[in-house]
This record gives C-alpha cells, sequence and structure tokens, in this order.
C-alpha cells in the first residue's frame, strides 16, 4: 500500500516572503497550496493580505484563498473543517500539500486538533451582545473575571468579538 503523499507546513510572520517558497516549492513537486491565514480567506482583501496573485495562482493549484465574503463569520473550527476537505482530495489525487500561512491557531488546529465544543446558538450570543452594551465593558468584564479570569486576562481591552464568545 503507498503511503501518503507528505503535506509540507510553511508558517511565519508577515511578509516573510512564505507565499513565495509556497509557490516555488509547489512548482518543485508538483504540489497544491492550502492557505492557512485567517485574513486571505476573504475575497475583498487580495491587496491588503498580500494574497497570492491570479498569476501565481496559475502555476499551481491555490486553495482556501478569497473563498469568503467579508460578512462571513470564519472561525477556526470552520477553516480546520474545510482544509481537512481539501487535504484528503489533494492526497486523493496523490499530490503534496503545502500549507501556509501566519495564522498560528490554524497550524495548532491542523496539528494537534480542537477540542470538540458545540457552537453558541445566535440568540446567546445576541443576549451576551447586549448584555455587554447595557453593562458596559468594565462592568461585563468583572463578571467576566469571576468566572473566568484567564480569559479576562488574554482578551484585550476593546475586543468585543472575544469578550462576547468568552462569556456566551
Amino acid at each position: 500500500m503507498p503511503s501518503a503523499p507528505p503535506i509540507w507546513l510553511i508558517a511565519g510572520p508577515t511578509a516573510s516572503g512564505k507565499s513565495a517558497l509556497a509557490l516555488r516549492l509547489a512548482v518543485a513537486i508538483g504540489g497544491e497550496i492550502v492557505n492557512a491565514d485567517s485574513m486571505q480567506l476573504y475575497r475583498d482583501l487580495r491587496v491588503l493580505t498580500a494574497r497570492p496573485t491570479p498569476s501565481d495562482e496559475a502555476h499551481a493549484p491555490h486553495h482556501l484563498y478569497g473563498v469568503a465574503d467579508t460578512t462571513d463569520a470564519w472561525s477556526v473550527g470552520r477553516w480546520l473543517t474545510a482544509a481537512r476537505e481539501i487535504l484528503a482530495g489533494i492526497a486523493g489525487r496523490g499530490a503534496p500539500a503545502i500549507v501556509t500561512g501566519g495564522t498560528g491557531l490554524y497550524f495548532h488546529a491542523l496539528t494537534r486538533g480542537l477540542a470538540d465544543i458545540p457552537p453558541v446558538s445566535r440568540a446567546i450570543e445576541a443576549a451576551t451582545a447586549e448584555a455587554l452594551d447595557k453593562q458596559g465593558e468594565a462592568m461585563f468584564r468583572a463578571r467576566l473575571a469571576a468566572v473566568d479570569p484567564r480569559a479576562d486576562r488574554r482578551i484585550a481591552a476593546g475586543d468585543r468579538h472575544r469578550l462576547v464568545r468568552a462569556k456566551a
């Protein structure tokens, strides 16, 4: 039984040459590139995120670039589900995969998995956001700190999205 093709992981900070390296590698080994950058998922952010150009994309298959509208909510779990499906397809074609990007949480999820946490309903999320609006951030954070002091310390001031998710 033949072994599965390799999956290469290229991670690093912004503007460190990850995309260029991934493209050179993909062309050299006949691989396919999978995006692991949370912002390059978004269709309208090509220039802002230095997403690969159409010319780059013509040289090797690229996946999970520009697949989402900026109004779409993409979590690490949603990315992981999509990435696993794409990686399975690439392996099925017998090609190596090159996962590249700068979102460390995506690499962590891909290599170590995620806790199986059920999604929070929109109603609970809306009620929690409303509580934040009514209480103000200081009171909301005090209540969060009482039940989850680590989350309170970890979440930056003004990070409404993470505050709501932590409390919901």
